[in-house]
């Protein structure tokens, strides 16, 4: 895409036209990470990117109050994508994702892509660049008879089982060609532990194009899903005794072309920066629980014996331990935080990691040593020996750490701090007065 602005415009507008482009989905996410759009036919596409389009923000959870509604969606030329999905349709369709302004024509504090933005350009200013690679895990579930999903997995396969063909394998083999198709760039694809279960991972990018194309790769997935008659999910813990879905981030800082994170005369190949960043969101991570885990299902994932940390420590190799360094080194030198889940807002949750890690880089935090023993099998005496805590264990806990850190809330900025806070407790408020069928099935008779 050209640099200039005119240019980029023209380009978007000519692409459109030689490709028979018939309608332009204009994109921007609320507080928690649900995509939203207005549909515009291309005739009006020439005026949407001189001007943007307006929207009701009274609308969208956490925007803005009644009085205060009137906002501006700016189309942003760069994130022109055609769907390859609507390929051979009459209604041929691409996206453009949108920065949001107030009224005023400010940058609204409440679009979650300007907190990634604002966390992205402090990066900058000292000479680094995020990036990211998250490994997404979804469920594939059946239909009922009235297309309704259930919790009947497509498969009864396990981890990178490789069998004949079915229809889920189908399902994620043509996601992965479909995404390739725009750019994506796709690392790899298999069947994860449990049944119905996939992995797909995105190549390493800058922190802010990937978010933003996580944005498309949800409805990619939902989307192709249910062309093949299945019902795509990203929830967390969708079945008790399974596996859940984490979305493990792997996240380096690059400076001039050099990866920050590397230094090969280390004990363990890493540098000082790399530590620090590294102490930073171990420091952290109890007041960064509710945005990489924002769901209440979320922390039925973050158990003992599902391969989901709930233990705040760093390994090379051990796989139980909240953050891991993976092997590779040299411009391949990452680390990998291991809670986050696929339910969560992208933009908050890269900005947030980024907040710590470079809060630990500014202040120095020096993480404690690697812990290589398995800890879902140390004793809570162990653990408390080797100095390792715990992650929130539901989303009130962590709902009330975080309103407690001033880094959440300088990272987020009041508007999404506060809106998050309310909506989230609104949320667990409503899940802890609910009476659930365990406790009828197990109290019911017994009292």
């Amino acid at each position: 895409m050209p640099k200039d602005e005119s240019e980029a415009r023209e380009a978007v507008l000519k692409e459109v036209e030689e490709k028979g482009v018939k309608f332009i989905e204009m994109q921007f996410s609320d507080i928690l990470g649900t995509v939203k759009s207005v549909a515009i036919p291309s005739s009006k596409l020439e005026r949407a990117l001189a001007e943007g389009i307006f929207i009701d923000g009274s609308s969208i959870l956490g925007y803005a109050t009644i009085d205060e509604s009137d906002m501006r969606a700016q189309p942003i030329p760069s994130s022109f994508q055609i769907y390859p999905w609507t390929h051979g349709t009459n209604m041929k369709t691409a996206r453009l994702l949108c920065q949001i302004y107030d009224h005023c024509g400010n940058r609204f504090k409440g679009d979650p892509r300007w907190v990634l933005e604002k966390m992205v350009e402090k990066a900058n200013a000292k000479g680094l660049e995020y990036f990211v690679g998250p490994e997404f895990e979804f469920f594939l579930f059946n239909l009922d008879a009235n297309g309704e999903p259930i919790t009947k997995p497509s498969d009864a396969a396990g981890y990178f089982d490789l069998l004949e063909l079915d229809r889920g394998e189908e399902v994620r083999k043509e996601i992965t060609l479909k995404l390739d198709e725009i750019g994506f760039d796709t690392e790899a694809s298999h069947h994860e532990v449990a049944p119905g279960q996939h992995e797909i991972g995105m190549r390493y990018n800058k922190a802010l194009t990937v978010a933003d194309r996580i944005m498309t790769f949800k409805l990619a997935v939902k989307t192709i899903a249910k062309q093949h008659g299945f019902y795509a999910s990203f929830m967390p813990k969708p079945m008790f005794g399974c596996n859940g879905s984490g979305m493990h981030v792997h996240q380096s800082l690059a400076s001039e072309d050099k990866n920050l994170f590397d230094d090969p005369s280390d004990k363990f190949g890493l540098s000082k920066e790399a530590y620090y960043y590294l102490g930073g969101l171990l420091a952290h991570a109890p007041e960064m629980s509710a945005i990489l885990n924002s769901q209440v299902n979320s922390y039925k994932r973050l158990v003992p014996g599902y391969e989901a940390p709930c233990y705040i420590s760093w390994a090379n190799m051990n796989r139980s331990a909240l953050i891991r360094v993976p092997a590779g080194r040299g411009m391949k030198t990452r680390v990998e935080i291991r809670n986050p889940d696929p339910a969560g807002n992208p933009y908050l949750q890269f900005a947030v990691m980024l907040a710590a890690g470079l809060d630990g880089i500014e202040k120095k935090i020096e993480p404690p040593g690697p812990m290589e023993r398995d800890i879902f099998h140390m004793s809570p005496e162990e653990r408390i020996q080797n100095g390792i805590t715990s992650l929130p264990a539901n989303l009130g806990d962590a709902l009330e750490i975080m309103s407690k850190s001033d880094l959440m809330k300088e990272t987020l900025g009041s508007h999404i701090f506060g809106h998050y806070l309310k909506i989230k407790n609104d949320d667990w408020d409503s899940y802890r007065t609910y009476v659930t069928d365990w406790e009828i099935m197990n109290s019911l008779k017994r009292l």
